[in-house]
């Protein structure tokens, strides 16, 4: 059934996206569809490249479309042709790790093939679980089946790919294994939905109900997780943050959880109920970030579009705007944001009317802003406008205390996601875990935890009768074991035997061993600085 003609919609209108796929990707996106039928209008197009290129421009002329979905080298193609959305559909390094694990049930002799780019991280894999993968990459069909046949003439049985790999690896009589996973086309169906939603908001199409469920805040106060002191204190600020107005600063490392912090700080607020809006300021090209962020008029310049832009202080009016990695924000635009704060109105790029803003700004970074603004690379009256109250999130090597809660959490979420019961006595093998976890610095804190417990988990679940123990943790994830940023040395199976009886003489020797760092010493009992201090301090 064809879309409605694309002049101006209802209010009501569902969202209308098509999917493009050839192959056995067709089928997929085929059954997700019916998971998304209440909230979209979603049609196939089973076509690919030129074919599915012709067939939407056609369409576009009588039709309306708010996003495509596509994957692999067919999305690619249709991005760089279109002047639609197009959303590609990505499988994650879950769904890489699945694949490969159905592939070895078949044969030893593996091959990966990915477009365009390869995959550096299953280095340590291969050496480490004996894994046998031939990687190659790809830019056209021809390609692609040049590549499978160089690495049918070396011996391999089974290819790792996407739609168009396996089909040719079947061609060419080698079993073939689809690298998608229903989660991860699902999430590209979420956001075809969340960018056809704020097109509506910014085009008028929504104001019937002006707050989308794209420009919700997903996270709340318990979804930031740890029983710490550190933790308790975040909580605690983040209640009292969201009681004022005032613009927040925060502070922390990559992957301890800036976004959701102010997610959380949104919906504690009286805001809750209007936008959230958010924004990388490092991932958005100095070019389109300032008019993505202010908003463009008619003829701004070549290719703008028919009626102008509002930007995302428009779409977060009354809510709040977060501005992410604001940091690498350019000077020029820190400049004209400053403003923005201080004038509390906008103006669109090729525009001269000011247009009133209600908006509550929450930006983070994982830099020193205070180096930046020494160096002259930040404005100091825009850090200290953005700073009105400030927040610093602890990295996961100071929070040991909750290693154990956060590790066992990710595993059973990782587990369930699998179809897979968690063992009956998980709580007591992840806690013998917790002194090899604490030995790792976490350079990406509670993201790389909760990766690597689903790594973990994917292997749990290939092996049921498999338990949990430090040294097949040490085997999944062997840089856990490497010497890290603190001079920790690795964990060996003699380090995870406790040196004693004697409470004090076991503390002394931990920090012996570390050449007096108190802070490894305490991350690797798996303890705080405070409490090491307290054992050492006790008389004999």
């Amino acid at each position: 059934m064809r879309s409605r003609s694309h002049s101006l919609p209802d209010p009501n209108d569902k969202p209308v996206i098509w999917t493009v796929a050839i192959s056995r990707l067709s089928d997929l996106f085929r059954d997700i569809t019916l998971e998304f039928d209440d909230r979209a209008s979603i049609e196939p197009i089973n076509l690919g490249f030129e074919d599915a290129v012709r067939h939407i421009r056609e369409r576009m002329e009588t039709e309306r479309c708010d996003a495509v979905i596509a994957a692999g080298s067919n999305a690619a193609y249709l991005k760089s042709r279109l002047s639609l959305p197009v959303i590609i559909a990505k499988a994650s390094g879950f769904d890489v790790l699945q694949a490969l694990a159905r592939a070895r049930k078949i044969t030893a002799e593996i091959g990966l093939i990915t477009y365009q780019e390869p995959m550096q991280e299953l280095a340590e894999f291969q050496a480490t679980f004996n894994l046998k993968i031939a990687q190659r990459t790809y830019v056209t069909e021809e390609d692609a089946r040049a590549q499978i046949n160089e690495l049918k003439a070396a011996g391999i049985k089974a290819i790792v790919g996407a739609g168009l790999i396996t089909d040719l690896a079947a061609e060419a009589g080698l079993a073939g294994v689809f690298v998608y996973s229903a989660a991860s086309i699902r999430q590209a169906f979420e956001d075809a939905l969340e960018l056809a939603r704020f097109s509506q908001l910014e085009s008028g199409r929504a104001r019937a109900n002006p707050l989308a469920d794209a420009l919700r805040a997903k996270h709340g106060l318990n979804d930031l997780r740890g029983e710490s002191a550190a933790m308790q204190a975040v909580r605690h600020s983040i209640e009292l943050f969201a009681k004022s107005p005032a613009t927040v600063l925060i502070q922390g490392e990559t992957g301890t959880g800036k976004e959701l912090t102010a997610q959380a700080i949104h919906r504690e607020s009286q805001r809750a109920r209007q936008p959230f809006v958010a924004i990388n300021c490092g991932a958005v090209a100095e070019s389109l970030l300032e008019s993505e962020l202010f908003g463009y008029e008619e003829g701004a310049f070549t290719g703008s579009r028919r009626g102008g832009h509002a930007g995302l202080f428009e779409a977060a009016n009354r809510g709040t705007l977060f501005l992410d990695e604001i940091g690498e924000m350019p000077l020029p635009l820190q400049t004209r944001l400053l403003r923005v704060l201080e004038e509390r109105e906008v103006v669109r790029v090729g525009g001269t009317r000011p247009i009133p803003v209600n908006v509550r700004i929450i930006s983070a970074t994982h830099c020193d802003l205070d180096r930046r603004v020494r160096d002259g690379r930040f404005r100091a009256d825009l850090f200290y406008r953005l700073g009105g109250l400030r927040l610093t999130l602890p990295p996961l090597r100071e929070r040991a205390d909750d290693l154990a809660a956060l590790a066992e959490w990710g595993l059973k979420n990782a587990l369930a996601a699998l179809g897979t019961r968690p063992h009956a006595n998980l709580h007591a093998e992840i806690l013998a875990c917790v002194p090899l976890l604490a030995s790792y610095t976490w350079p990406g804190n509670v993201r790389e935890l909760r990766n690597l417990m689903e790594r973990v988990a994917l292997f749990l679940a290939a092996e049921p009768l498999q338990a949990l123990s430090p040294s097949f943790i040490a085997a999944v994830a062997p840089e856990l074991t490497r010497e890290n940023a603190h001079g920790i040395p690795p964990v060996t199976a003699q380090s995870m035997v406790p040196s004693g009886s004697n409470k004090k003489e076991s503390v002394h020797a931990v920090l012996a061993r570390f050449n007096g760092n108190r802070e490894a010493a305490a991350n690797h009992l798996g303890i705080s600085r405070t409490t090491l201090w307290r054992r050492l301090s006790k008389p004999e």
